[in-house]
């Protein structure tokens, strides 16, 4: 088990390409002995962060510590560090043996000794061939290949090559393991029974494991601590557990394992509205504000009609093996549920939500903001685009002249080109186009999140990684391309200066 030691600290830590921020801001500290999984979908940083503390990339920014002492440019090869990759990288022209003690062979360390006349005597030297063996012999043990000493790597299955690489790594004795996605390369059975190898190694070894994965169901089995990241950034840190049951946001309720995610507001103490019902809750959070409520579908339980909080009717249901998934509809809303006893579809039944299965957290946004400026053609720029606006709002009473320029009620004639202002636009006033040329801004689909009776669709301009976010009926796909359109009346502005 973990102490509190902390082995390996990052402090403010930024890692920027051509530009472009892969890591920003990460403050992240990781105990001795600990099982530690970044884990995010791709993209998110969690490899670059790994890099990091390799020494293989160094940060644009911050600090890096091991033990306490800083290493941020301490080369690769003076850190007590070593990585497994998911490309093994074996040797092919070296056998097992070989492949294990090619690293203790380069080794090499400063003994002192005292000559005849009692002067000290430092020399380099290297590991005797009985040492190697020893080591050697010591990690096949714990990898469960002993006796394949001789034998060809290439003729060795995936996950058993896998066992060489980690052997290779920790016959150096290693303060930290770093493993970059190591089971990508296996089938789902290898992958699933080196889970459980890989866990019961950290436990005999007794070293920090810090692995990256963007399979969730390796992060909750083998994991004592797993961070979520998402676009550089840290979404949460938290035990497997906490991470399932207490997610800090929608993406990281979406991203870890199954869940129902709706829009919701507090109409009481611990009372909070959602799929047209009132439900009891354990959280507390201010009145009337609009929350996203988690619940799992396995804490979704379903009863006979008229016995429940919300009637409905069964729209689906699959087989998975231990349970059957069903798909409830509540008007337009859809529950996703699971159960050991099926429901046909059509049945007429209805769903129980206990107030401790319902979890309540912030909305993280509830309006598309964005800073932008005026044209000459009084069009505004923001995100990547530019859009047909109402100018007049910016100074109430005011109209246009002829000549385009604005009149406030005064009298002032007013010219606003480039003026800066602070755009605001609703969540559902944005629609998406199956182009690129037909909207008003363009980008891909980075992230989808389906929120009961709609999608929540996150849209990233190509230039100033500007997100909008869109509130659809509409089903897409993640890195569709697409652009933007907006009403006029749709796009609120304020003067930028008026709030300063």
């Amino acid at each position: 088990m973990a102490t509190e030691e902390k082995i390996i600290e990052l402090i403010g830590v930024d890692k920027v390409y051509d530009g472009t921020a892969a890591v920003e801001n990460l403050n992240l500290y990781v105990r001795k002995g600990e099982f530690v999984t970044l884990l995010g979908p791709s993209g998110c940083g969690k490899s670059t962060t790994l890099r990091m503390i390799a020494g293989f990339e160094m940060p644009t920014k911050g600090t890096i510590l091991l033990n306490g002492k800083e290493i941020t440019d301490v080369p690769p090869y003076e850190r007590p560090i070593n990585t497994v990759f998911q490309r093994y990288a074996l040797f092919p022209h070296l056998n097992v043996y070989d492949n294990i003690a090619y690293g203790l062979k380069l080794k090499r360390f400063k003994n002192t000794y005292e000559d005849k006349d009692g002067k000290k005597v430092t020399k380099v030297e290297k590991l005797s061939k009985a040492e190697i063996d020893a080591k050697v012999s010591r990690v096949l043990k714990l990898v469960d290949l002993e006796e394949f000493e001789k034998r060809d790597v290439t003729t060795l299955s995936g996950g058993q090559q896998q066992r060489i690489a980690i052997a290779r790594a920790i016959v150096n004795e290693p303060e930290i393991l770093l493993l970059d996605e190591p089971l990508g390369a296996l089938d789902l059975k290898m992958r699933k029974d080196m889970q459980l190898e890989l866990k019961a190694m950290h436990d005999k070894l007794g070293i920090t494991f810090i692995y990256v994965t963007h399979d969730q169901e390796e992060a909750l089995t083998m994991s004592d601590t797993i961070v979520v990241m998402k676009d550089g950034k840290i979404q949460q840190i938290g035990t497997p557990i906490d991470i399932y049951n207490e997610p800090k946001n929608a993406f990281v309720a979406d991203f870890i394992g199954e869940s129902n995610i709706f829009s919701g507001w507090i109409v009481g103490d611990k009372k909070v509205k959602f799929i047209g019902k009132v439900f009891d809750c354990v959280d507390d959070f201010p009145l009337n504000e609009n929350v996203d409520v988690v619940v799992r579908p396995e804490d979704v339980v379903l009863t006979d009609a008229g016995q429940g909080d919300v009637d409905g009717e069964i729209i689906s249901s699959v087989f998975k093996g231990v349970h059957y998934e069903m798909t409830f509809s509540v008007g337009k809303t859809e529950i996703l549920i699971q159960d050991t006893v099926e429901r046909k579809v059509g049945e007429k039944c209805a769903v129980k939500i206990a107030p401790d299965s319902i979890h309540i957290m912030h909305r993280q946004i509830d309006a598309n903001r964005f800073e932008g400026y005026i044209t000459k053609k009084n069009t505004v720029k923001f995100a990547d685009g530019e859009f047909e606006c109402d100018v007049t709002q910016l100074y109430a009473g005011s109209h246009l002249d002829d000549e385009g320029y604005l009149i406030t009620k005064e009298g002032e004639k007013i010219d606003l080109t480039d003026v800066e202002v602070n755009v605001e636009v609703g969540l559902r006033k944005i629609e998406i186009i199956d182009n690129d040329e037909d909207g008003d801004a363009a980008g891909e689909i980075v992230q989808i999140v389906y929120k009961g009776d709609h999608y929540q669709v996150t849209i990233r301009t190509d230039e100033e990684e500007e997100d909008f976010v869109v509130d659809t009926e509409y089903a897409w796909n993640e890195h569709d391309r697409v652009s933007v359109k907006i009403k006029p009346e749709d796009i609120k502005m304020t003067l930028k200066a008026v709030n300063k």
